[in-house]
């Protein structure tokens, strides 16, 4: 009989980090709809830079990334609710 198949691991990819939402709201990643994204899968990005957007109580506040690296996986939707501590990115430094 065959083995079932293992699940797929969850987080970031081995090598990576998380950045985390800092507080409850709804994920944006963008400024506006007609905006570019901040950041996509492939990008570098600088400790301080900004990646997203989570507005709490109709207030936008920008996310802005805790360390330096690659962004390898983006792991919440546009207009998705997040929770606090939720990963949103995983980076590879």
């Amino acid at each position: 009989a065959a083995a079932p198949a293992a699940a797929a691991p969850s987080g970031p990819p081995a090598g990576a980090v998380e950045i985390r939402s800092p507080i409850v709201g709804t994920f944006y990643k963008a400024a506006s709809p007609e905006s570019p994204a901040f950041v996509s899968v492939g990008d570098r990005i600088k400790t301080g830079a900004v990646v997203c957007i989570v507005e709490a109580m109709k207030v936008m506040n920008e996310i802005q990334a805790e360390v330096a690296g690659e962004i390898v996986e983006i792991l919440v939707e546009n207009g998705q609710p997040v929770e606090y501590g939720q990963p949103l990115f995983g980076v590879k430094r």
